[in-house]
This record gives C-alpha cells, structure tokens and sequence, in this order.
C-alpha cells in the first residue's frame, strides 16, 4: 500500500473564510455562534447558528459560477482553491487522470430547493422551475464542479453519510491513493444548511439548543447544561497526495494519513448508540490500520455535538478503546464553530492536523460544569487551548442512520 500524505489546507468556516484565520480563532476559543441574519428566524424555537460571515464568492469564482451554483458548492469552491494553491500543485505539468476529486455534503442545494419550490407554490415561477434548479440542487455539484473549474479528470463523485459525511470522503481518497488509483485527491465536505427548512426541521426534532439569550455560550459539550447542537456551515478541504510523489516535487507536507475506518451502528435513526460499539469498532479499526497502540494517540478531535445522549457514548467508547486512565487529550470544537454536518468532519481534521503541526490542541468552549457521568481520569481540554506534543490526532464523525467515521494523522 502506498503512503500519503496532506499537501494542502483551505477553510471557509464560521471562524474565518482562511485557514489561518480559522485556526487564530480556534486557538483563541471564540465562539462563532449569534442570531441568524439569513433569514427571519423570529417565531423559530432556536433564533441562532454560527453562519460563515464576509463571504465574498467573486473572490475565487466568475459571475457565472456564482449564478450556478448553490451557497454549499460555492463554499466548496473557495475551500478546494485555497487548498490547491497552498498545496503548490502545478496541475498543467501533471496528467489530469492522477486528480480526483471526492466531495461530501449531507444535504446539498437546500437553499435552492427551498426557494425553487416556494417560488412554484406562490405562483410566481409562471409556474416553472429554473434551468439550474437540478444542477444548483444535487449534492454530487460540488465536487462536479471542483473538477471542471481546475480541469479535473481523475475519480469524481460524492459521498453522503450525515454528519460523518466528509470523514467518509476523506477516507476514500486515502484508500484510493493507497490502492496506486489516483496521485492526487481534493477532498473534504461543505454544507450550507442555515435555512428555514433545515433549522425547523432540526428544530422539531429537538436536536438543537434554545439558548437564544447566550447564543455565544449554547454549544457545551458534555456540560450538564447542554441542551442540543448549535447548526454551523461551511466548507473544508484537504488536499492528499502519494508520499513519493509529493517528495519528488518537494511539497510542503502537513502530516501523514495513516488510518481510516467507517462502522454502522444498525441501532436507531438519529441517536447514536448508548454504548458506542460502533464508535469502538471504528477507533479499533483505524487504529489497527495505522499500526498504531491506543497510547501513540495524543489528541482526539470528538464528535462532541453538545447533545444530552450523544456526548456520553461517546466517551465511554474512548474508555474502551484507550482505558480507564487514557492519557490522550479531548476537545469538542463545535463548541465554537457549531456543527458544520456533513463539512464538520474536515473543518476538524484541520484542526487535528493544524495541531499536529503546532503542537498546540484547541480547547472546548462553554464546558463549565462537566456532566458527572464523566470520568473525571478523561482529559478534555476546556476553556483554554493547550500547548502540548501532538504526534498522533484521531477524529471522529458520527452521523444520523448510525453511520460511524474515524480517521488518524501523524507527524512526518
């Protein structure tokens, strides 16, 4: 199997449209979340998200892709720029079969489905639907699009797994690259949730918090206070290489890939199991993969939602997998840029490999008063960020349908 690696990093997230704007804020602990200014969410239960703020699509994209393209894929657009650009590639010296492209959204087009269809209903489509409806709509459009801005002609598709969406895309470029299929992949997952449908449909469910009063302190991850997630949207992506040949062009490389699994918890639509046997698989699993004991592991980004029941099983499948007394150390980062569904695993696979470049793990925000269920021997970083030697960051994405996605980075 051959090796690989992370070439190239960009972000367009609550906490910065850059990755070292992200990263400043991460480091920071700054929360991200205020009252919706999309649309007019006054008569909602929950009045509050953490929305991308200064987005200027004309920054990367020509008037006619912004006009074709949903907010999620224009997300991805930036993401996948910035990424290449850092990343160093020149695509025109290389045979574009060797680049792919695989792209996640849990949703896709939601904004325009909601618009398309409330324009038909109110009779003001005459009544017909516009020519990009389809194509604006569809969440394998991002990474189409990905693909035909930059000449892209490798494997292309999407992948959807709910929250665990772009953990599973990330994890098929690595297997690909492994298995001598492609050199080079853009990869990474973007979401553009923050709409009527979406927040009242999450809303219904009762999966999201109400803290309308303190937006800023609602998302808590295992705080006795959590009351739900906080919806967040946005845009990651990584760009992952063969080792050989990102040595032979002498690429900045960030980290190694070196493990990946994904397990199903064939338990419940929407809640996660209540003793994570599928979150134990999945961490074994990649683990197993990488070659790696539980004690390498340093850091580990959690799914940490802020949810009653999601956040305990969590750790108690961390207790199986790396014992009663692990010495790795844990933050939830949705705590600050809220949760970014299907982009949420690779905005925080930036974060673990940012801090296993710095050396530095981002904290958990709002956790004042730790639910008791939790071992107080689990080390989860709270309200500061920690400067401590990061060799190994596991994260994990869980997702609705019991879909289960972890993947590991390692110092090069």
């Amino acid at each position: 199997m051959k090796r690989v690696v992370i070439t190239g990093l960009g972000a367009v997230t609550p906490l910065g449209n850059s990755i070292s704007e992200f990263w400043q804020n991460a480091v920071a602990g700054k929360s991200a979340a205020a009252t919706i200014t999309r649309f007019d969410a006054s008569l909602f239960k929950t009045r509050f998200a953490c929305e991308v703020k200064d987005f200027n699509p004309g920054e990367y994209l020509e008037r006619n892709e912004i006009k074709r393209s949903d907010l999620f894929t224009q997300y991805a657009l930036h993401a996948a720029t910035q990424a290449l650009q850092d990343s160093g590639l020149d695509i025109s010296k290389m045979d574009p079969f060797d680049i792919g492209v695989i792209w996640g959204s849990g949703q896709g087009g939601m904004s325009t489905f909601e618009e398309e269809v409330t324009n038909y209903v109110q009779g003001n489509s005459e009544p017909r639907f516009s020519p990009f409806f389809v194509p604006k709509l569809i969440a394998n459009m991002a990474s189409g699009m990905i693909s035909i801005k930059f000449g892209l002609q490798g494997i292309n598709f999407t992948t959807v797994s709910a929250c665990a969406t772009s953990n599973t895309s990330i994890m098929d470029a690595f297997n690909y690259i492994r298995m001598g299929k492609a050199k080079v992949f853009v990869t990474g997952g973007s979401e553009a949730p923050i709409t009527p449908a979406s927040v009242g449909g999450f809303s219904s469910l009762k999966a999201m918090s109400t803290n309308n009063e303190h937006p800023e302190l609602a998302s808590r991850p295992w705080d006795v206070d959590r009351d739900g997630f906080v919806m967040g949207e946005g845009a990651g992506a990584l760009i992952l290489e063969e080792y050989e040949h990102a040595k032979a062009r002498g690429a900045h490389i960030y980290a190694e890939m070196v493990g990946a699994a994904m397990t199903a918890d064939a338990y419940h639509m929407t809640a996660t199991h209540p003793e994570g046997i599928g979150a134990i698989k999945a961490m074994e699993l990649a683990l197993e993969e990488a070659q790696l004991n539980p004690d390498a592991v340093d850091y580990l980004n959690a799914h940490a939602t802020s949810t009653p029941v999601g956040d305990p099983s969590e750790v108690i499948a961390v207790e199986k997998v790396f014992g009663s007394e692990p010495q790795l150390r844990i933050s939830g980062t949705k705590s600050m840029t809220g949760h970014l569904l299907g982009a949420a695993g690779a905005v925080e696979s930036i974060l673990c490999i940012k801090a296993i470049t710095d050396d530095i793990i981002p904290p958990t925000i709002n956790t004042v008063n730790l639910d008791p269920s939790i071992p107080k021997q689990i080390h989860i970083v709270t309200g500061e960020s920690q400067e401590r030697k990061v060799d190994v960051a596991m994260t994990n994405s869980f997702g609705f349908g019991g879909h289960n996605a972890t993947l590991l980075f390692k110092k090069i």
